[in-house]
């Protein structure tokens, strides 16, 4: 159905919905980007932070570019089957980010609370 029917808000939408995810991608694939370039970063926590980075990316585009173009060709038509796929994706990259964060959460508990336990790389060390 779309989130407006106005013709007047229909390039402030385009423009507003392109700019977002343009930021979201941009921004992630820098994390990405910088977690692979430096070695001080090659540890547990900064791998699942570019594997969030990772699946963020996809999660976001599995909505907002049909989105645009739905705006922007005032075509609001989905088959069943895309509709099926495109939820099917969602769904899956939101079960992702969940598990991510869950095991992002879990490597910072174990740091904290059983510190012995804990091997981290030698790249953090206190001086």
């Amino acid at each position: 159905m779309g989130l407006s029917e106005d013709p007047e808000l229909q390039p402030l939408l385009f423009g507003l919905f392109l700019s977002m995810y343009l930021i979201t991608v941009l921004g992630n694939l820098l994390i990405i980007l910088a977690v692979s370039s430096d070695s001080h970063f090659h540890t547990p926590m900064y791998f699942s932070l570019a594997n969030l980075s990772l699946a963020d990316i996809s999660f976001t585009s599995t909505m907002v570019p049909k989105m645009i173009v739905d705006i922007q060709t005032h075509n609001r038509v989905i088959s069943y089957a895309g509709c099926l796929t495109q939820m099917s994706f969602f769904m899956l990259l939101g079960c992702l980010d969940s598990l991510l964060l869950t095991v992002m959460a879990y490597d910072r508990f174990v740091a904290i609370c059983h510190s012995l336990h804990y091997q981290e790389s030698s790249s953090l060390t206190i001086k």
